[in-house]
C-alpha cells in the first residue's frame, strides 16, 4: 500500500514537472513577443518622459501657534489638545480659502502667461520670456484667448489669435464686462513697441534684455491674458497637511510646471496669510485711532476758540495771572474739569458703541475696544471680547460651511445674545456716566458761586481758564490714548510664523517619474506576453497540447502529423522525402505495432467534425502503405460528401453506393489510383438517401471479406463521428480505429463528449494529432511534440538536412514570419 502511494506521489510530481516545463517552453517560444513588447514599452516610456511637460513640487512650512497659555486650565484636563487641533484645522481652512488665494494673485504679476511652443511641448516662461506685454489695466482685456507670436526680425513680428469663447475682464474693477460666443480668428504684422489694438485686446509688445536674436528669431511663442478668478482657481490646487499628527506645523506643497512661479506664489501666499492675521489684530487699534482722530477734529476747534477767548481777555484786561484766592478756586475747578473731560470722552465712546452695535449686527470691522479708550469696566470688556471671539469663530466656520449650518446658526444666536447684553450694559453705563457728569457740573457750579465774591476781573479770568482747561484736558487725554493705540499697533506681531520659505533649489520633479516609468514599461513589457500566452491558453477551447487530450481520454496517441504547406493534398506522393511524409511513416509503424505484425490490416479514419483532415490523412496513409510495396485499397465511405475523386482526378459515377445496392460488382467499382503502383481506390459513388442503412447491410460485410482477400491494407475514409453514425457502423470491420484531432481546431468539449461515448461503448480507439504547426502553435512545438521541434529530433537542430523541406522559406520577410508565429 505504501509503495502504491509512493508511486502515485511520484507520478503526480512528474506530471507537475512536465506542466512546468511545458509552460516554460511556451514562454521561450514567444521570446520575440517579449522582445517586441519590452522594446515598444520602453520606447513609449522614453518618448513620454521626453515630451511630457515636467511637473515640479515646492513646499513651505508654517507654524500655527496656540493662543492658549501653558497654564490654561483646559490644557490641564485634556481639552487643550483638541482646541489646538481645531485651531490647526481652522488655519488650514484660512490658507486654502479662495479669498486668500485671490488676494495673493493680485499681488503677483500673473496676469499674462508666456509660453515657448516647441511643437510637441509648450513650456511656460515665467520672467524669462524675451519680450513683455504692456497693457492698460483700466481697459477691459480679453482673457483666455491665445496669441501666437513669431519674430520676423529684430524690429518686426507676426501675431495671430484663434479661439472660440471670448470673455473681457477689467483688471481695475475686477469684473467681467462682455462675453462673446463667436469664434475668434485674427492676425497682424507689427513693429516692436507699436500699439496693438483690436476688438479683443489693447497692448504693446516690447523686447527686453533677455532677447537673444540667434535663438529667439527661430522660436515660436504664445501668451494669454488671464483673469484673477481663473488664476485663483488654478493656484488653489496646493496641498496642506501637518508634518505629523501631533504637530501644529503645516507643510504646504504646490505642484507646477514652472518652479520659480510656484516658489513666488507660495511665498506670497504665506506673506499674505500672516499679513491678513496681522491686519485683524491691528483692526481694533486702527479703529481706536480713527475714533480718536474724529474726536480730535471736533475738540480742536473748541480748544482753539477757548484759547483765543482767554488770550483776548488777558490782553484786554491786562491781567496775566490769578491772585491767591482765585488760584485756589481755579485749581479745584481744574481738577473737576479734568474728571469731566474723561467722563465726556468715555460717554461719547459709550454712545458710539451703542450706535455701532445697533446699526452693524453682521460685522465688527470698525469696533473700538473699551480697553483702548481706558475704560476698565470688567463686564463690558469681557462682553466685547466675547463678541469678537464669536465673530472670529463664525468666520472660521464659514470656511467649511454655510449660514444655514447648525453650528453657524448657534453662533449667530450667541452673537445676538452678546450684543443685547452689551447694549443693556452700555445703556446702564451711559446713565451712570450722565449722572457722574451732572454731579461734577453741580460741584463746578458751587465753586463758580463761591467765585462770585471775587473781583470781577479774577472771576472772569477763572471762567475763561476753566473753559480752556476743559477743552485742553479732553484734547490731551485723546492724544494720550491715540499714542497708546499707535504703540499697540506697532508692537503687534502675526499669530503664526513661516518656518521655511519655498526655495527653487529645494524643488523636486514629481512628474513624469522617469525611473518609475521605465520600470513600469519593463513590467508591462513582460506582463503583456505572459498574459497573452496564459490568456490564449485559458480562453482557447481548442486542443493545443498533448495534455489537453490526456485530460479527456486515456486512449493512446499513436501519431503526430505535421502541418503541410504544400499546394497538394497528396503530399506523400508529391514529396516522399518531406518531414510530413516521414510523420506518416511513423504513423504506419505505430499502426503495424498495434496490429501485432498482421500481414493484412484494415484501418478506419474518423473525427468529430469536418475539416479535421480525415480525407487528407486517409489518402496519404494509403499512399504510404502503397510506397511500402503492399497492395492497398482506399475506401471513400463518406457517402454524403465524397471528395477523394477530386484529388486523384478519377470519376465518382460508380462506387460503393452502386455496389451496396447491388447495381455493380466489386471489380467494377475498383479504380487504379493512376498515380502510384499498388494503390487502388473505391469511390463513394452517387449520394444515396440512406447511407447508414447501406453501411449496416450484409452486402457491406461481404465487401470487406472480399477486400481482405485481395489487399494487404484497407484504409477507410469515414464521415465525422460527431455528426452521423456511419463511423460507428464501420468500426466492426476495422482492425485499427484512428480518431483525428486537429491542433487548434478540434473543440475540447465536443471531443470529450464523443470520445466518452466511444469509451462507454467499449470500442477500441487510437488518437492521431493532425496539422501540428511548429512555427505557430506552442503545444506540440516545445510541449509534447518537441521530437519534431527545434531542440530534438528532426527540427532545425539535430536532424536538420534530412528532409527536402528543411530549408526555411526565404521569400517571407522577417516581419511576416514573426506575425505568422503570433
Amino acid at each position: 500500500m505504501a509503495i502504491e502511494n509512493f508511486d502515485g506521489i511520484q507520478s503526480q510530481h512528474q506530471e507537475e514537472t512536465i506542466d512546468i516545463k511545458a509552460l516554460f517552453f511556451k514562454f521561450v517560444r514567444y521570446w520575440y513577443l517579449f522582445a517586441i513588447t519590452i522594446f515598444v514599452a520602453i520606447a513609449f516610456a522614453f518618448l513620454f518622459n521626453k515630451y511630457t511637460n515636467p511637473v515640479f513640487e515646492v513646499s513651505t512650512t508654517v507654524l500655527v501657534k496656540d493662543d492658549k497659555s501653558l497654564m490654561d486650565p483646559s490644557s490641564l484636563i485634556g481639552i487643550g489638545l483638541n482646541n489646538n487641533a481645531q485651531n490647526v484645522e481652522n488655519e488650514i481652512g484660512k490658507l486654502s480659502s479662495f479669498s486668500l488665494t485671490y488676494r495673493t494673485i493680485q499681488k503677483l504679476d500673473f496676469e499674462i502667461a508666456y509660453y515657448e511652443n516647441d511643437g510637441l511641448i509648450s513650456r511656460e516662461l515665467y520672467q524669462t520670456a524675451p519680450f513683455e506685454i504692456e497693457f492698460d489695466t483700466s481697459i477691459a482685456q480679453t482673457v483666455g484667448l491665445k496669441y501666437s507670436i513669431s519674430f520676423l526680425n529684430k524690429n518686426e513680428y507676426k501675431i495671430e489669435a484663434e479661439g472660440e469663447l471670448v470673455s473681457k475682464y477689467n483688471y481695475s474693477t475686477q469684473k467681467f464686462e462682455t462675453e462673446e460666443l463667436d469664434k475668434v480668428k485674427w492676425e497682424g504684422k507689427f513693429k516692436f513697441g507699436d500699439k496693438v489694438s483690436n476688438k479683443f485686446n489693447t497692448f504693446r509688445i516690447v523686447l527686453n534684455d533677455k532677447f537673444d536674436p540667434e535663438e529667439d528669431l527661430s522660436s515660436n511663442f504664445d501668451f494669454v491674458f488671464k483673469d484673477y478668478y481663473s488664476l485663483s482657481e488654478q493656484f488653489r490646487g496646493f496641498e496642506i497637511e501637518p508634518i505629523n499628527r501631533e504637530a501644529s506645523i503645516l507643510n504646504i506643497k504646490f505642484k507646477s510646471n514652472n518652479t520659480e512661479k510656484a516658489v513666488n506664489f507660495l511665498n506670497m501666499l504665506t506673506s499674505e496669510y500672516l499679513g491678513q492675521s496681522l491686519e485683524k489684530k491691528n483692526l481694533i487699534a486702527e479703529n481706536t485711532i480713527n475714533f480718536i482722530d474724529n474726536q480730535l477734529g471736533v475738540i480742536s476747534d473748541t480748544l482753539k476758540s477757548a484759547e483765543m477767548d482767554l488770550q483776548n481777555f488777558q490782553s484786554a484786561r491786562e491781567v496775566m495771572d490769578l491772585d491767591f484766592q482765585a488760584q485756589q478756586v481755579y485749581e479745584l475747578l481744574s481738577d473737576l474739569q479734568k474728571q469731566k473731560a474723561e467722563l465726556i470722552v468715555k460717554s461719547k465712546y459709550y454712545q458710539n458703541l451703542q450706535t455701532y452695535i445697533k446699526k452693524n449686527s453682521e460685522s465688527i470691522d470698525e469696533l473700538v475696544a473699551p480697553s483702548a479708550m481706558g475704560i476698565e469696566d470688567p463686564v463690558l470688556n469681557a462682553l466685547v471680547g466675547e463678541l469678537i471671539n464669536l465673530y472670529n469663530e463664525k468666520a472660521s466656520q464659514l470656511l467649511f460651511s454655510t449660514e444655514k449650518s447648525p453650528k453657524v446658526i448657534g453662533l449667530n444666536s450667541n452673537i445676538r445674545s452678546t450684543q443685547n447684553a452689551i447694549l443693556e450694559n452700555v445703556t446702564n453705563i451711559i446713565k451712570n456716566s450722565t449722572q457722574a457728569i451732572n454731579d461734577i457740573n453741580k460741584r463746578i457750579d458751587d465753586l463758580t458761586d463761591k467765585a462770585s465774591f471775587m473781583p470781577v476781573t479774577q472771576r472772569e479770568l477763572v471762567n475763561f481758564k476753566r473753559k480752556f482747561d476743559l477743552s485742553n484736558n479732553i484734547y490731551t487725554y485723546l492724544l494720550e490714548k491715540r499714542s497708546e493705540a499707535q504703540i499697540t499697533k506697532a508692537s503687534n506681531l502675526p499669530d503664526n510664523e513661516v518656518i521655511d520659505l519655498a526655495r527653487k533649489e529645494l524643488g523636486s520633479q514629481v512628474f513624469p517619474k522617469k525611473s518609475l516609468n521605465y520600470l513600469i514599461a519593463l513590467i508591462l513589457g513582460l506582463a503583456f506576453p505572459i498574459v497573452y500566452v496564459l490568456g490564449k491558453d485559458y480562453f482557447n477551447d481548442s486542443i493545443m497540447e498533448k495534455s489537453d487530450i490526456e485530460k479527456i481520454t486515456k486512449y493512446p496517441i499513436i501519431g503526430q502529423l505535421l502541418h503541410s504547406n504544400k499546394d497538394t493534398q497528396l503530399v506523400v506522393l508529391e514529396s516522399p522525402k518531406s518531414s510530413i511524409s516521414e510523420s506518416f511513416r511513423q504513423l504506419r509503424t505505430n499502426i503495424q505495432f498495434l496490429a501485432k505484425g498482421s500481414d493484412k490490416t484494415c484501418v478506419m479514419v474518423t473525427a468529430d467534425m469536418v475539416s479535421a483532415g480525415k480525407t487528407f490523412v486517409s489518402m496519404n496513409l494509403a499512399s504510404i502503405y502503397a510506397q511500402y510495396g503492399r497492395k492497398t485499397v482506399l475506401l471513400g465511405f463518406d457517402l454524403r460528401k465524397p471528395k477523394i475523386y477530386q484529388d486523384f482526378g478519377l470519376s465518382n459515377n460508380i462506387g460503393l453506393t452502386n455496389y451496396l445496392i447491388n447495381k455493380a460488382t466489386i471489380d467494377e467499382i475498383i479504380q487504379p489510383s493512376g498515380k502510384m503502383e499498388h494503390l487502388d481506390i473505391i469511390m463513394a459513388g452517387p449520394v444515396p438517401p440512406n447511407p447508414a442503412e447501406l453501411i449496416a447491410s450484409e452486402r457491406n460485410t461481404e465487401l470487406f471479406e472480399e477486400l481482405r482477400k485481395r489487399y494487404d491494407y484497407i484504409v477507410i475514409d469515414t464521415p465525422p463521428a460527431g455528426l452521423v453514425t456511419d463511423a460507428y457502423l464501420l468500426m466492426q470491420h476495422a482492425d485499427v480505429n484512428l480518431y483525428l484531432v486537429r491542433q487548434g481546431l478540434t473543440n475540447k468539449k465536443v471531443f470529450g463528449s464523443i470520445i466518452k461515448d466511444i469509451e462507454d461503448r467499449g470500442l477500441k480507439m487510437n488518437i492521431v494529432v493532425n496539422d501540428i504547426n511548429l512555427s505557430g502553435g506552442y503545444g506540440y512545438g516545445y510541449g509534447y511534440g518537441y521530437g519534431y521541434g527545434y531542440g530534438y529530433g528532426y527540427g532545425y537542430g539535430y536532424g536538420y538536412g534530412y528532409y527536402t523541406d528543411d530549408k526555411p522559406d526565404k521569400k517571407k520577410s522577417f516581419t511576416k514570419r514573426l506575425f505568422n508565429k503570433v
